[in-house]
């Protein structure tokens, strides 16, 4: 049926253009003769007919201009039919030059038929999308409801002003207008920019700046506001998210060009303003060839793939199409729901979910002989710092015991690149959990003594993640959903913060620039207050800090410190040629002495020997010290 129905629209168009055709090659004689075409003239006239028709219509078909679907008709199209009609007037004048020279006929009829020709068709199909648009679509009742005649819009719609008139604001702009289901009627552009102003993008005027943004609300009778700025720095946005919550609208945001895979620009991407959003971090910039030469083609392993790094990091390392990416997991519900993404969003690429535990050695070292991965990201770890303080022994059986267990298969099958992914809290210690986090930074460094050994290890340190499992902010949110208090350790404390996919993107940058013994740090930024994000994200929830929820100081918990460093004494740091990362010189260790205390350290696990356990942390670790609380 729609094979008939399809052929059926065909001919009526293809009917149309030949009409079209003849009309216009018609018309520019009249133009030329100031509509009275002499006698003569006409004989000439209906001779070039069929060259013409023969001559257009072949162009027409040689360009597609008959594969396109006209409703969605674009600048492409547009491009198509001048080519096409240019391509063929080209061919019909040098038809009539060689076989009739011009004698006889006026050459500015050509170039008149010529600009003729392009309007009408184009004309033709752009009418066609106006109509699919405008008329018979569900944006409106009718086509005078389109040109203002009748301002009753449908149950539903919504008015919608875009903060932002770029390239994003547009891409939303087209992308809302088109899919008739978005119940949105956009009916105004804000933009700071002052050579914009008064200006409009599509038929919609930008109104104003950000600021009166009250005025523009007030005006369009607009329900909600999208900012659609994605490169905004953190002022910027901070700034929009307060003219927004003046102004008493419902807000959304387009997330940072970061956060979107393959950096394209959807309203399924569009989301409510997170604290993500005010940090303010540039996007990354990726040497892609480095990293291709590693990923493309290649077998990536993942460890802890299901947790909020590593998924990431999967969905990344997908982007450079790997031979297969092994999810090595050992939660079965996030490995599942891994699996079903990674296998939609990216149908070419072979995923493989493979449940198991880093601490079983046997489990990691049949994984390993069995797709023997080119690359190890090894991101699987015990983070939550007071857990750890209480059960130190599961701290060294996963971070330590696991790691190892890697660590000894990767040498094994001659991994080519080892990438350990560390923490800022690996740096003077004051907690279990950094303390076994650098216990195996050091094992990881101390591959690269062994002269036989082929495989490259390195290790990536960086601080707190937003959005990660071990982040204060989900429990901010649930604290702000309960009415509050928001309870924060101390009015001082501060934290370095980066995103998600910044980290996950960094992190297959250093992989690609490691030759082995590195310890790359990553531009953190300027270390944040907790106290003040706490007041943020309250704000961000339209309520007031201290006068609509309270923030409660409890005091440190157990392995805290008020802030966190990146780099301990003794490492030097060394520049790369990626303005976002460091590399560290590091120390070094006596891998025989470091051996031997790795086989108590798991004696001590075993028996759940806590104090043994932190005494020989602190010999492995001297910087390791306690916190006191």
């Amino acid at each position: 049926m729609k094979n008939i129905v399809f052929r059926k629209n065909f001919f009526i168009f293809f009917s149309i253009d030949i009409f079209l055709v003849i009309l216009s090659f018609y018309v520019s004689y009249m133009i030329r003769f100031d509509f009275n075409i002499p006698p003569q003239v006409i004989l000439s006239i209906r001779q070039m007919i069929p060259v013409i028709l023969i001559g257009k219509i072949i162009s027409f078909f040689y360009f597609d201009l008959y594969r396109g679907m006209w409703r969605y008709t674009s600048l492409s199209d547009l491009i198509n039919i001048i080519k096409a009609s240019s391509t063929s007037t080209f061919i019909i004048f040098s038809y009539v030059l060689f076989r009739h020279s011009v004698y006889g006929f006026s050459k500015s009829v050509f170039l008149i038929d010529l600009c003729l020709t392009v309007l009408s068709i184009s004309g033709l199909r752009l009418g066609v999308r106006f109509y699919y648009e405008h008329i018979k679509g569900d944006r409106y009742n009718n086509a005078y409801d389109f040109f203002n005649i009748s301002k009753k819009k449908k149950i539903g719609i919504k008015n919608l002003l875009i903060i932002g008139a770029g390239d994003c604001g547009e891409k939303i702009f087209r992308e809302i207008r088109n899919n008739s289901r978005l119940k949105y009627d956009i009916v105004g552009f804000l933009d700071d920019d002052p050579d914009k102003k008064g200006k409009k993008i599509h038929g919609v005027p930008i109104v104003n700046d950000v600021a009166n943004i009250k005025f523009a609300i007030k005006k369009f009778n607009a329900h909600e506001a999208l900012i659609a700025i994605p490169s905004a720095s953190s002022n910027q946005m901070r700034n929009v998210v307060k003219h927004c919550e003046e102004s008493g609208i419902e807000f959304k945001t387009i997330p940072g060009i970061g956060e979107l895979i393959n950096g394209n620009v959807t309203v399924k991407a569009i989301r409510n303003v997170d604290y993500r959003d005010l940090l303010g971090r540039e996007v990354v910039k990726l040497d892609e060839e480095m990293i291709v030469d590693y990923i493309k083609n290649q077998v990536i392993l993942v460890t802890g793939a299901g947790g909020s790094i590593g998924s990431e990091l999967c969905r990344q390392i997908c982007r450079f199409n790997p031979k297969i990416i092994i999810l090595y997991e050992r939660a079965e519900s996030p490995l599942y729901e891994l699996d079903i993404e990674l296998k939609h969003t990216f149908p070419t690429v072979k995923v493989v979910p493979y449940l198991a535990d880093i601490q079983d050695k046997i489990e990691v070292e049949k994984a390993f002989y069995a797709f023997k991965p080119t690359t190890i990201f090894h991101a699987a770890a015990y983070k939550h710092v007071p857990m750890m303080e209480r059960y130190p022994w599961k701290a060294i059986k996963t971070n330590v015991l696991g790691s190892l267990n890697l660590i000894e298969a990767a040498k094994k099958i001659e991994v080519d690149r080892f990438v350990f992914v560390s923490t800022d809290k690996a740096v003077r210690p004051a907690n279990v959990m950094g303390a076994t986090k650098r216990v195996a930074e050091i094992m990881v460094q101390n591959q690269n003594c062994d002269s036989e050994c082929k495989t490259k290890f390195m290790t990536v340190r960086f601080g707190n993640v937003i959005g990660s499992c071990g982040s204060v902010i989900p429990l901010f949110k649930k604290q702000i959903e309960k009415g509050g208090p928001l309870t924060v350790t101390h009015p001082e404390v501060t934290r370095y913060f980066m995103t998600i996919p910044e980290a996950s993107q960094l992190i297959l940058q250093t992989g690609a620039m490691g030759n082995g013994g590195e310890i790359f740090i990553l531009e953190m930024g300027t270390p944040i207050k907790i106290d003040n994000m706490a007041r943020d994200l309250i704000r961000l929830s339209g309520f007031e800090p201290d006068v609509d929820i309270k923030i409660k100081y409890v005091g440190m918990r157990p392995g805290e410190k008020l802030y966190e460093e990146l780099i301990t004494e003794g490492e030097g740091i060394v520049p790369t040629n990626h303005e976002k990362i460091m590399v560290l010189k590091g120390t070094e260790y006596c891998i025989n002495s470091l051996n031997g205390d790795i086989d108590k350290l798991a004696l001590f696990a075993q028996e759940q020997d806590e104090e043994n356990i932190r005494s020989l942390l602190q010999k492995i670790v001297p910087e390791y010290h306690p916190a006191i609380n």
